[in-house]
């Protein structure tokens, strides 16, 4: 089957297209993990536990959230700063 064809399966929604796909080699270029340890001060694991029961996530949600937030924002403001170079 060409790309063609599975676009127009795709498109016309009668079909799964996902069973044409082997999904155990499937991967998602530039989002692979790697596993860190980090050491977190008590008192910051209890806040960081009452903010993830506040939304209702799990602590490492909490944590991969705010940290890619912040690299976003570092991000922004660097481009910001070579544009006006």
């Amino acid at each position: 089957m060409d790309a063609e064809e599975l676009d127009e399966l795709f498109d016309k929604g009668e079909e799964d297209v996902l069973q044409h796909f082997d999904m155990s080699k499937a991967r998602r270029p530039g989002r692979e993990v790697q596993r860190v340890n980090v050491d977190f001060p008590l008192w910051m694991v209890q806040l960081l536990d009452a903010e993830a029961e506040h939304l209702g996530i799990a602590r490492q949600a909490v944590i991969k959230t705010w940290i890619a937030d912040r690299l976003r924002s570092n991000a922004a403001q660097l481009r910001a700063e070579l544009d006006g170079s």
